[in-house]
């Protein structure tokens, strides 16, 4: 039988296939967990969280530390949903509504319908909207994760906070946790025979946009299709050994690139222009998925990673580091920046360290901040105390490896376009 000597193997098909799907399997995975451990009350409903995430939670990677989330997890498949929005006034807000291949699809809040709230219905993607239902949003798959995210300023403004999210409900449609299927939830670890089972079946039951029919068309070989029913025993013992080989090197492939949020600066990366809606950009999407689920687009907020040594770059806990910025050169944002500080896990994910002060962060609203007399702003990183005179501007690490992440939540345009670049992470002693 002829052979075209330019068809992918079946090892670079099965690597297609792992980095296609890992979103979904992902979406699922996290789907379950917070439903599972989480959760008092199910689907259709937000859960709040009333309190500021700390090193201990280590369910969603790479968390903030200057917003209360609210958590829901929408299944629309029996039908839509309305949801209130409260006013928000000055307070940041963002509702953002991720389809189960984490695209953005819909924002709600300060940036896109202001300030005083209101109702909207969501609609799965094979229904008609109610009759004389308005502010309607059309979701691409049955399952949708809403995540709400609401600044507070710091402890003393909880309570304030608390009465902002009481106001953020779904009317109806509350039920139990819908584990249709019995089976658990698959990590993206599991052996590969497992994993493409569960990704097969994630892809019948999350219908996949149109525009990828030409990805699925070269994984359709593996039996990887919404039309196909996937099954291990089909392939011959050298075709399971090539498909090891690709999933194998599709993990290798993710464990060196994740945590690079996009185009490279000289001393920080930047998310390129599909983040948080990926388009075809399916092995950016699988790293996002992996080191930052629930990443925002751009013009909501622009997340950058300092580089440090190594092949994964992170920055040393052995040393210590000092964030320049010139007078009146700190980020340029509509609402706010953070400087968050994680160390990473072998396989990618970013948590917060427990570290001396049990400070995660430090950005424009740190109680305390202090300027230099010319208006220029030192921020201080590392294991070591820079001293006592120093400590209100000082983001402790540990002694391991660990990453910087910059927040900038609405972001200007200069910071957007690139005009505005962040200054270098500097050693302050070798």
């Amino acid at each position: 039988m002829y052979q075209d000597p330019k068809a992918p193997t079946l090892t670079e098909i099965a690597r297609r296939a792992y980095i296609y799907t890992l979103p979904l399997v992902i979406m699922e995975w996290t789907r379950r967990s917070l439903l599972g451990k989480h959760s008092t009350k199910g689907v259709n409903c937000f859960d709040h969280v009333h309190r500021l995430l700390n090193h201990r939670d280590r369910y969603v990677t790479a968390p903030n530390n200057d917003t209360l989330y609210s958590n829901a997890w929408l299944d629309l498949s029996e039908g839509p949903v309305v949801i209130s929005v409260p006013r928000t006034r000055d307070r940041y807000f963002s509702l953002a509504f991720m389809d189960m291949y984490t695209n953005n699809f819909a924002i709600l809040g300060t940036r896109t319908t202001g300030t005083e709230g209101g109702e909207y219905t969501v609609v799965g993607p094979d229904d008609a909207a109610p009759a004389g239902a308005c502010n309607v949003l059309r979701a691409p798959t049955p399952r949708v994760w809403a995540l709400g995210r609401l600044l507070i300023e710091d402890e003393s403004d909880l309570a304030a906070a608390y009465e902002v999210q009481r106001g953020l409900f779904i009317h109806g449609g509350v039920k139990t946790i819908d584990d249709i299927d019995p089976r658990p939830p698959v990590s993206r670890a599991a052996d590969w025979r497992r994993y493409f089972a569960a990704s097969n079946r994630l892809l019948k039951r999350e219908s996949p946009p149109v525009t990828d029919a030409k990805l699925l068309s070269q994984i359709a070989p593996l039996h990887i299709d919404p039309e196909q029913t996937f099954d291990p025993d089909a392939f011959s013992a050298v075709q399971a050994s090539e498909i090891a080989l690709g999933v194998a090197a599709a993990r290798s492939d993710l464990a060196r690139t994740t945590g690079l949020l996009g185009q490279d600066g000289r001393e920080w990366s930047y998310p390129v222009a599909q983040i948080g809606n990926f388009g075809q950009s399916y092995e950016y999407r699988a790293q996002i998925s992996v080191g930052y689920l629930a990443a925002l687009p751009r013009e909501e907020a622009m997340y950058m990673r300092a580089h440090g040594g190594g092949s994964r770059g992170l920055l040393d806990g052995t040393r210590d580091y000092v964030l320049h910025f010139a007078a009146g050169e700190t980020p340029p944002v509509n609402s706010f920046w953070s400087l968050s500080l994680y160390e990473a896990t072998d396989d990618g994910r970013l948590f917060f360290a427990d570290t001396p002060l049990r400070r995660y962060a430090i950005g424009d609203r740190t109680s305390g901040l202090t300027f230099n007399l010319d208006g220029s702003l030192d921020i201080w990183i590392g294991a070591h105390s820079p001293s006592v005179e120093k400590e209100l501007n000082w983001l402790p690490s540990p002694t391991t490896a660990f990453s910087l992440v910059m927040r900038c939540y609405l972001p200007q345009q200069s910071l957007i376009d690139g005009s505005y670049r962040l200054p270098a992470v500097e050693l302050t002693r070798l």
